[in-house]
């Protein structure tokens, strides 16, 4: 009974990582012969390590992520122009914490979108709050923000996260009032928070989708200087595994 009110408490205290282990505990004979202070540690562990579950998990699901990826999972077998050493240190996400941005290039289908998620991926997991977005869709709703009158709330929720990955960058030339929400974007995150932006374009294009000169010389100035830039290179990566997959059908 009493141990019963005990579970029963901590769940009332939101401590349910405690209870768990408190149950797995009265059910496992082993645990019986630790001390008290070896039975409370491993409560404690237990409740820690649940609620950073818990934090990873609200962090993953607020960032939106396209992909499941990780820096893990990237392959390295084909030639892309990726460096392991330097993806290696952009793991830490120091880059993140010091407010550098990373501008990704590279033609269609070589990675781009899975890299960006892959460092957001890692950021959630250094405990940093994330976001993606294909610009497309975040113009969409900066347009409908400024229709209903959200747009200032949008901007200020926009510049809170630790990490905005804008994804799929000039696809199409920006009409002029979308560069000014661009501007808008990255001028309340400068020194704030950290970009990720990825494009087909090289980088040299970039300006040039922006119809207002003056307004694309600003927001280059903003991300271009501070910023990790990655050049993917190789072949379409769907193509090679569209391959792998013929190749085991057939094998």
């Amino acid at each position: 009974m009493l141990n019963q009110q005990t579970v029963q408490r901590l769940r009332e205290m939101r401590l349910r990582g405690m209870a768990e282990a408190l149950l797995d505990q009265n059910n496992n004979s082993d645990v019986q012969s630790y001390t008290f202070e070896e039975r409370l540690g491993l409560l404690v562990d237990h409740e820690y390590i649940s609620r950073q579950n818990r934090r990873l998990a609200r962090l993953l699901k607020q960032a939106r992520l396209r992909l499941p990826a990780s820096l893990e999972d990237i392959d390295y077998q084909q030639c892309r122009g990726l460096d392991r050493a330097f993806l290696h240190s952009l793991s830490s996400c120091e880059w993140i914490g010091t407010r550098l941005n990373c501008l990704i290039s590279g033609a269609t289908g070589t990675g781009k979108t899975f890299l960006c998620c892959a460092l957001a991926n890692a950021a959630c997991r250094h405990d940093l709050s994330a976001r993606y977005y294909r610009v497309s869709n975040l113009l969409t709703e900066l347009t409908a923000a400024r229709g209903d009158g959200s747009y200032p709330r949008l901007i200020r929720q926009l510049s809170n996260y630790d990490l905005l990955v804008m994804d799929d960058w000039g696809l199409a030339p920006f009409k002029d009032f979308e560069g000014h929400d661009l501007l808008d974007v990255v001028e309340e995150r400068h020194d704030r928070g950290s970009l990720i932006i990825a494009s087909q374009l090289p980088l040299e294009n970039w300006h040039e989708t922006l119809p207002d000169p003056t307004v694309a010389d600003a927001i280059m100035d903003r991300i271009i200087h501070n910023s990790h830039r990655i050049s993917l290179t190789g072949p379409s990566m769907r193509k090679v595994t569209a391959n792998k997959q013929t190749s085991s059908v057939t094998n």
